[in-house]
């Protein structure tokens, strides 16, 4: 235990902000949440504070972080929608470590991805440099946690290639899928985001799982978990893409974005240094694979609607 200091953490009752979230409570730090869905079911009870994440309300945001010694920033948009750009997502990000700069907040964690570059022809990549820049430029002290893909249950996009393989004799590959990915689990990225939010020292690392895969060997592990025989058709990307937008029109969601598929043909999702995640996946999903996939997780209804 260390002392009942208050953490702020956007979005604790989402995927990765509640597992940082649990994190600071098993050390006996005092957690607040800045949410913008304050209705959502809260899994801490009475343990964590809640306040909202309002962007439009500036002094709002610093009465919120008043008082804390770390921001842990989780927040982003995965694809634009309803008037909220990746742009728009940068402004936002801007106008938080502004609010903690001027709140006096110690430290500021913030959640990125591997492979962020102002020219990136991806905006989800591009954007992601630009709130890094943001983060280094605000004179607070940083850490900056580079995920790679992080898996967990919970989570968005191994839950619904396996709701896929459970429901389809076939399996669409985009290109040859042969490019890789190193997934990491949700838990050991809050792991390295509360230790690196002990420290001191401004810093960047990777969140990266022990494993890397050619893509079209995860979607076979995993189907061979789930007790599935499914056939993988390779097809061009943007066939993939059409077809993932047949199935989201039959959700009522976005399956797949294009900066997801390109991004992830380009290796973008695998780490330049040493593993720093614990949890193998090919552990995982075999442990989890009776709870994995079982209903479809909807970005839309998660967040928006």
């Amino acid at each position: 235990m260390i002392d009942a200091g208050l953490d702020v953490v956007t979005g604790a009752f989402g995927f990765t902000g509640r597992y940082i979230a649990g994190r600071l409570l098993g050390l006996g730090r005092r957690v607040r949440t800045l949410t913008g869905h304050p209705d959502r079911p809260n899994p801490f009870g009475p343990a964590v504070e809640v306040a909202p994440l309002n962007f439009d309300d500036p002094a709002g945001l610093v009465r919120s972080l008043r008082g804390a010694d770390t921001l842990y920033n989780t927040y982003w948009v995965r694809f634009p929608y309803r008037g909220v750009t990746f742009d728009a997502a940068v402004t936002n990000s801007r106008r938080l470590i502004q609010a903690a700069r001027d709140a006096g907040v110690r430290r500021v964690v913030h959640i990125s991805i591997t492979n962020p570059s102002p020219d990136s022809p991806f905006p989800y990549f591009r954007g992601k440099a630009q709130v890094e820049q943001a983060v280094i430029e605000s004179g607070l002290s940083y850490a900056i946690v580079r995920p790679t893909v992080i898996f967990g249950l919970g989570d968005i996009l191994f839950n619904n290639i396996a709701w896929m393989l459970r429901r389809f004799p076939a399996f669409v590959v985009p290109g040859n899928g042969s490019y890789r990915l190193q997934p990491v689990y949700v838990d050991d990225v809050a792991r390295i985001a509360v230790d690196a939010g002990l420290k001191n020292e401004n810093l960047i690392v990777e969140a990266a799982g022990p494993e890397a895969y050619a893509y079209k060997g995860l979607v076979s592990l995993m189907a061979e978990s789930l007790g599935r025989r499914v056939r993988l058709i390779q097809a061009p990307p943007e066939v993939a893409l059409f077809l993932a937008g047949v199935i989201g029109r039959l959700v009522h969601d976005v399956v797949l974005t294009r900066d997801e598929v390109y991004g992830l043909m380009a290796g973008l999702l695998v780490a330049s240094g040493a593993p720093t995640g614990l949890t193998r996946f090919s552990v995982w999903i075999r442990e989890n694979a009776h709870r994995v996939g079982l209903e479809y997780a909807s970005e839309l209804r998660r967040h928006y609607v």
